[in-house]
């Protein structure tokens, strides 16, 4: 009798991919000698499985019994030499790069980093309470139909208002949502929380890190933790931190049904990815996955230095975008969120490092072309941070992409605290940034306009502060960024002072007028829309408690309202959110813009190296009402001419002067100091 063959295993997909004889296991590495696969029972016992073929660089082979929540892990046979970039040691128990969850994190006090491994053959990690993590299988189904279908709002970048929020500070303390779901994807799918969302009119929450991220080391010792997330070591699982319901897989669900949620509720959801390094850092770092697996594949290497990581990134390590294997495993990482997680964008943390094949930025890179070729990514929203270490790329990404402008950040906070000759950059930020997209024929909303994001002040602090106050870090207050463009208004911190108060609540709401009536996709930090301070703090990514989450108790009620007002009106009228330039009506536009001094006359060439701090923008959409903008950031007032109205007479809708009045018809108009006045033409 002909003894029965053994299952035929394939070297794709890589990852664990079960099946009706156990599950298809497959592992990339050009440099190991073999490698294992290995599982855990309920009291940790490990049984090791040599993958038994290899196609190619691929290791590969069927394992029986594998099923839907057992525990795995790698270890990786072969050469160990650090300084030819070779890092094996079958010792070490490695995470899988493809795994979908992962449960447990890492005990720094067992846990041997890989320069202590001068003798590898000492270390071992099978005790039965694991120093290190194990992946998890996970059940790829789910009932993407039931009560009703998950459709992607897909909204257009024009009509795009972006929430930056965090997972866990959003809903950590929110009375309405239930203690058992406060911080994790259910509460964020709680209808508490998605109420605020709606209400508030934003159509997209862009999220901070949700990859399965690593606890550093050096804040754990200081009694710390990693909030932001920004030291990813899976890129296919949701952090499990996160999760509800356990780590132990059920974070895959969880997801999946927050993302339902908001879809139901007509809400886009971006993910904050960060592929441009990993949390294993540099040759003095731990050695968690990639390193142990195939550690040029997936890592730049200094040529010429032993040892040593090419690192754009600041966190000690670059992922090796030249190479097949970092690319297919960020690919297969993006295709998987779209396609089993139905996420609607990316938003790439210091996406520069991504386009470095050999050193320098490329338009043109391995990592841009497949992107741009690729079906499945085609129809999401990307947006990249266009900078790193090593350089500032704003305006250099494809037309598909959009772009964190960071210009948009810094002239804003100029014009409103009184920097010198900066009105002609204000006026180029808030007519699209035509300067940096015009003339590579991107359209306005390639620009993501933000005044503030996760990494610096809260918009209450950048009116409260003119210094940093990061002394809970533990760094003596010499992290963060020092130069802040920022005004405390003549005392530093919170005040009793009525007049000091008065003017910082105008200028918050100047900062929401300018970014909700600029052209671009406006993104907002979440938490802004109601005065969260995190006390001075501009760099809170190692503050995972009341400084960083939301305080639901001191909401500034004002300044909600009158946020939610600004982006209905956005929404509601097509002039206020154009696709497409607005310099040449006679190019046949739809959309038209003048940009007048407070005369209501044009600028010269020399009016822009003046001391103008008043500028008025008349914004105009065919067959629609139009707009005129008047802004004011001078320290006195200034009596604006009001041009000839489009059509009906000017009619006031907005102002941050609770004072402000406007009698039909107006010709000229008192605008107070450092304030915003929108009026209104209706179209009959």
């Amino acid at each position: 009798m002909t003894p029965a063959a053994a299952p035929r295993s394939l070297p794709y997909p890589l990852g664990v991919t079960l099946r009706q004889d156990g599950a298809n296991v497959a592992v990339y590495s050009r440099t190991a000698d073999s490698v294992e696969f290995c599982t855990f029972d309920a009291d940790g016992h490990e049984t090791r499985t040599t993958l038994p073929e290899r196609t190619g660089h691929v290791f590969h082979g069927v394992i029986p019994g594998v099923t839907v929540g057992t525990r795995y892990g790698l270890r990786v046979d072969g050469a160990w030499n650090p300084d030819a970039g070779l890092r094996h040691n079958v010792n070490k128990l490695l995470l899988d790069p493809h795994a979908t969850a992962i449960e447990g994190g890492y005990d720094w006090g067992q846990a041997v980093f890989a320069h202590d491994l001068n003798n590898p053959a000492e270390f071992d990690s099978t005790d039965s309470a694991p120093a290190v993590p194990r992946c998890v299988v996970t059940d790829p189904s789910f009932d993407w139909d039931e009560g009703t279908p998950d459709v992607a709002p897909r909204i257009p970048l024009a009509d795009t208002v972006v929430y930056e929020v965090h997972v866990k500070g959003f809903t950590r303390q929110h009375p309405e949502v239930p203690e058992e779901i406060r911080g994790t994807y259910a509460g964020l799918a709680h209808p508490a929380a998605i109420k605020h969302l709606t209400d508030l009119g934003v159509t997209a929450v862009e999220l901070l890190p949700v990859h399965q991220f690593v606890q550093d080391s050096h804040l754990e010792e200081k009694g710390l933790r990693n909030y932001w997330g920004y030291n990813s070591i899976g890129f296919f699982a949701p952090h499990g931190d996160y999760s509800a319901a356990g780590d132990g897989g059920g974070q895959v669900a969880e997801f999946k049904a927050m993302v339902k949620a908001l879809h139901a509720a007509g809400l886009e959801v971006i993910l904050d990815v960060v592929y441009n390094h990993t949390a294993e850092g540099n040759h003095m770092g731990p050695m968690l996955s990639f390193k142990g697996i195939d550690n040029e594949a997936y890592y730049r290497l200094v040529e010429g230095e032993e040892s040593a990581y090419f690192d754009t990134t600041g966190t000690g390590n670059s992922l090796n975008v030249g190479h097949p294997a970092a690319l297919g495993l960020i690919m297969d990482s993006l295709r998987y969120w779209v396609t089993e997680m139905h996420v609607d964008g990316f938003r790439f943390d210091l996406a520069t490092t991504l386009t470095r094949q050999d050193g320098s930025a490329e338009l043109h890179s391995a990592f841009l072309t497949l992107i741009q070729q690729d079906p499945v990514l085609a129809p999401v929203k990307m947006i990249a941070e266009p900078w790193d270490t090593a350089g500032y790329q704003v305006g250099g990404f494809p037309a598909d992409w959009s772009e964190w402008n960071g210009k948009f950040r810094d002239d804003a906070r100029e014009f409103w605290h009184g920097g010198d000759n900066v009105l002609g950059d204000f006026a180029q930020r808030f007519l699209g940034s035509p300067d940096v997209y015009e003339g590579s024929r991107r359209a306005p909303v390639s620009s993501v306009n933000f005044i503030t994001a996760h990494d610096g002040f809260t918009l209450a602090d950048l009116t409260t502060y003119d210094e940093k106050h990061n002394e809970a870090n533990g760094e003596d207050n010499n992290d963060g960024e020092s130069d802040n463009r920022s005004a405390n208004h003549g005392v530093e911190g919170p005040t009793d002072d009525a007049g000091v108060n008065e003017l910082r609540d105008r200028q918050r709401r100047n900062f929401l007028a300018t970014l909700l009536l600029s052209t671009g996709v406006p993104m907002i930090l979440g938490g802004d829309e109601m005065g969260r301070s995190q006390g001075g703090n501009n760099n809170a990514y190692c503050q995972d408690d009341e400084i960083s989450w939301f305080d639901w108790n001191k909401v500034d009620d004002g300044l909600l309202r009158f946020t939610t007002e600004l982006i209905a009106l956005r929404r509601e009228n097509p002039a206020l959110r154009p696709a497409w330039f607005r310099h040449a009506p006679e190019a046949g536009s739809a959309d038209t813009v003048r940009v007048l001094r407070a005369d209501a006359e044009g600028f010269t060439a020399e009016d822009w190296t003046a001391d103008h701090r008043a500028i008025a923008f008349v914004l105009e959409h065919d067959g629609a009402d139009s707009f005129a903008v008047l802004l004011n950031a001078a320290e006195n007032g200034v009596e604006f001419t009001v041009p000839a109205a489009p059509a009906q007479e000017w009619e006031l809708v907005l102002s941050t002067d609770p004072e402000q009045r406007v009698e039909s018809p107006v010709s000229t108009l008192i605008v107070r100091d450092r304030s915003v006045t929108v009026l209104r033409s209706r179209r009959a």
